[in-house]
């Protein structure tokens, strides 16, 4: 007797599990469109960590499908639980709150039997009053909050245990899927609550040295689904929880055309061979004031004048320092900020995390369209990450991401010191397809500025070293420096008869 098919599958299987939303867009991404219906899940992490607000986000995405939800508490009043949700801007309008805590009214000795504390039951009362109540109301979505009050009522592991097995056996029987919350007071990890559970998503806060603190998350198990693995920060803002998922460049891919994109200055794109491609990146690479951002500037301009939109990521300066140097160089900034086409947005690195920067840029290109991206400085962005690894990682997936998206990138580095070697905080040129040098250099009693070149990925460009000029007409460049040897190295030595003038040959 052969089995019989259909579609590609045994025709006695089960039907695909539903997909439900978890209430939050960012997870939902990260486990691929939610969780399995009908399962129990355990959200554990320190207080503080967010547990609470989102698990309320998961009933109130069920509330708003037209679900029964229930909210059972052992460690926190309604009333505790509706400042959370005032504070987010919500409502426990429709969703069921039961409460296994004092009210916090001054107990009435009359209704000593009808208050339940879970320090003063046993604990096969409090999971007994819990499955009265879950079926009294018949919810779809149960939250839990939380089992260290279960694991005090236990007194031991193996009872504890049991305890959490019968929660598993008892929602098994009923179309109903459970948030289990935890706040990891134990002093190991429940290992034994990870196996019982169908998935685990771990919340944590992170304290730095300097600036805002910083919350992350990362999906421990989840049987039967495909997860984005790692950690991807989020933070707690009105309205809940914001997970920016941990980029992975091979997810997204595009088609575009790989065309040539002007700077908007005739020399500079001669430098570059005909100027840079869509797709591709530039380092510009220098020290302090040399005119990189300037330079970067002038891309987004470009840009702008090409009908295109440029975001500008401003790490080191206010966006007044910005419009201040536009104007000195007669760029149009101002007018092309008016019109939507650039955006300038200043970052404070000790408060905006790298996984909240890379969804700005995500939603920089997919929803704004922008075609250049300018990230102004390295320097600043590295002193959002602890480690310069995690920088040069999470780097290369950003530009990766970028250059499937067919959108030009411009990276602005500083390097430590002014005339003679220089010293480079981090090497990420290995990841650029271009990488333009910027220098000062001595001559005559005068400070001066040089550019080259130095390596292009995609095709010719120039190998010559020419001097620039930053002026009211923007950026200027002089012919080759054939006759100087040494410029990069800050002390240049000139080999021909006359000391060439930049100033007078612009003039000219």
């Amino acid at each position: 007797m052969t089995e019989e098919f259909v579609e590609g599958s045994r025709k006695d299987e089960p039907p695909p599990r539903t997909r439900i939303s978890t209430g939050s867009e960012g997870l939902d991404d990260i486990l691929g469109g939610g969780l399995d219906a009908n399962r129990l899940y355990l959200y554990e992490g320190r207080p503080g960590t967010g547990k609470t607000t989102i698990a309320l986000q998961f009933l109130l995405k069920g509330r708003s499908l037209g679900e029964r939800v229930l909210y059972i508490t052992l460690s926190e009043t309604k009333r505790e639980l509706e400042v959370v949700a005032e504070r987010h801007g919500w409502s426990l309008a429709g969703i069921d709150v039961f409460e296994l805590v004092p009210p916090e009214t001054t107990l009435d000795p009359e209704r000593e039997l009808t208050v339940f504390h879970p320090a003063e039951v046993e604990l096969s009362e409090t999971t007994g009053l819990m499955f009265k109540e879950v079926e009294r109301v018949d919810p779809a979505r149960v939250v839990i909050d939380s089992l260290s009050e279960l694991r005090l009522l236990a007194q031991s592991p193996l009872r504890y245990r049991r305890q959490v097995l019968a929660l598993k056996h008892f929602f098994a029987k009923r179309n109903c899927t459970v948030i289990l919350l935890d706040d990891l007071s134990s002093s190991q990890d429940d290992l034994q609550l990870h196996s019982v559970a169908h998935g685990v998503v771990m919340l944590e806060q992170l304290a730095i040295e300097y600036g805002a603190e910083r919350r992350r998350l990362r999906v421990i198990k989840m049987r039967g689904i495909a997860f984005r693995g790692g950690f991807h920060d989020f933070t707690i803002a009105e309205g809940g929880l914001k997970i920016f998922p941990r980029l992975v460049a091979a997810e997204h891919h595009r088609s575009f055309l790989g065309e040539v994109v002007s700077s908007g200055n005739a020399e500079l794109d001669q430098m570059l061979g005909g100027g840079l491609e869509r797709g591709t990146n530039a380092l510009l690479i220098g020290s302090a004031g040399v005119g990189k951002s300037s330079v970067a500037l002038t891309y987004a301009i470009a840009a702008a004048d090409r009908g295109e939109r440029a975001v500008f990521f401003a790490f080191d300066e206010g966006r007044g320092t910005v419009e201040a140097r536009a104007r000195t160089l007669g760029l149009s900034l101002e007018r092309h900020m008016k019109s939507g086409l650039i955006r300038l947005q200043q970052i404070d690195p000790a408060e905006l995390s790298p996984g909240e920067f890379g969804a700005n840029v995500r939603r920089s290109v997919e929803q704004d369209q922008a075609r250049v991206i300018v990230i102004d400085s390295l320097n600043g962005y590295l002193n959002a990450m602890p480690d310069e690894r995690f920088l040069i990682l999470q780097m290369h997936e950003l530009l990766s991401y970028l250059g499937q998206q067919g959108v030009l990138t411009i990276l602005v580095l500083a390097q430590h010191g002014l005339v003679g070697p220089m010293d480079t905080p981090l090497d990420i040129s290995y990841l650029s397809d271009a990488v333009l040098m910027l220098r000062y250099f001595e001559m005559a009693g005068t400070v001066r500025r040089a550019m080259s070149v130095v390596k292009k990925r995609s095709g010719h460009h120039e190998h010559t070293i020419r001097e620039f000029r930053l002026g009211s007409g923007g950026i200027a460049l002089g012919p080759p420096l054939t006759e100087f040897s040494g410029v990069f190295s800050g002390n240049p030595r000139f080999t021909g008869d006359v000391i060439p003038d930049m100033d007078v040959r612009n003039e000219r």
